[in-house]
């Protein structure tokens, strides 16, 4: 397979995977306004910080309406729903004679919709439907993938840039909306712990399957075990690691990524979440970012050409 496929394939599946998790979280952050009680909203500007573009965001204010309109629709925002569907939609529209027409018309049948409705995720009438939309889109893809590319290289290089997509999503998400999901307010943090840590099982639509693994009431500890080291949950570190893993084992020359990937596994075995305080969870989440960047690099060297207009 061409360098260039391979990576354009690649990132198709990262981006689509992104728009999807930004979708997910802008939906769950937009509801929790609805279960906190008066004088209390939940805190636009992590959203910001999930997606890593602290220092691209134009605005000095981190209310509701700017946040939403640099994370939805600003073709100018690298991170937004609108400019992650555009990119996975060229890296698809290069590789038409690789990937089934049906992934094509999926593909561009999203964008256009976004690209068509993407003020309805500023108007709280019509957002939630949006949202919904968007995810069941990208779901709906990531079925006809499943169902009609052959499964071959081209299939492992998507499967690679899914899983490590999530499981960086899934990272971002533990480290940030574990810390500062509330207004800094003492009794609101004790009083709404619980809140807190169903809002972050629910940006990864993790909370009945949390609740059928782990058969415990929703605390802090058991949160952090099930989104680290389930083996079964498809959004949780251990499982999606495990995934990339299982692609990159079947490719030539993988030895230095798998060395990391085995690196990243261990410390996600050997971590004990009822014991982690908070700065060293973030230390934890840190390393491991740092392990899923590392991961890109070895498969930047030894299998892409590096000529596509994609970023980390």
């Amino acid at each position: 397979m061409l360098a260039r496929v391979a990576e354009n394939i690649y990132w198709m599946a990262r981006y689509l995977e992104r728009a999807e998790d930004m979708a997910r979280l802008i939906n769950v952050n937009a509801s929790l306004a609805l279960d906190l009680p008066r004088g209390l909203a939940p805190i636009w500007s992590q959203l910001i910080a999930i997606s890593g573009a602290q220092g691209l965001y134009p605005e000095t204010d981190y209310d509701e309406a700017p946040v939403l309109k640099f994370l939805v629709c600003d073709e100018g925002s690298p991170v937004s729903m609108l400019s992650c569907i555009a990119c996975a939609r060229e890296n698809a529209r290069t590789i038409r004679d690789v990937i089934p027409r049906e992934v094509w018309e999926s593909i561009n049948a999203l964008y256009l919709y976004a690209r068509e409705h993407q003020q309805l995720a500023l108007n709280k009438r019509g957002r939630f439907r949006f949202l919904n939309d968007v995810i069941r889109h990208g779901q709906t893809t990531s079925g006809v993938l499943s169902g009609t590319m052959s499964h071959d290289a081209g299939y492992t290089f998507l499967r690679i840039g899914r899983y490590l997509e999530r499981a960086d999503m899934t990272s971002r998400i533990v480290d940030i909306r574990s810390a500062n999901l509330l207004p800094e307010v003492a009794t609101a943090r004790a009083t709404y712990d619980n809140l807190q840590w169903m809002s972050v099982l629910s940006s990864l639509s993790g909370y009945q399957m949390y609740r059928r693994e782990m058969q415990i009431r929703v605390q802090r500890a058991a949160v952090l075990k099930f989104l680290l080291q389930s083996r079964e949950f498809p959004r949780a570190l251990r499982f999606c690691i495990d995934a990339v893993r299982r692609a990159v084992v079947s490719m030539p020359n993988a030895g230095g990524a798998l060395d990391i990937i085995e690196d990243i596994a261990r410390r996600l075995d050997e971590a004990q979440p009822a014991v982690l305080k908070q700065n060293e969870l973030q230390l934890f989440i840190d390393q491991l970012q740092i392990g899923f960047a590392r991961i890109h690099d070895e498969l930047q060297a030894a299998y892409f050409s590096g000529g596509a207009a994609n970023a980390a």
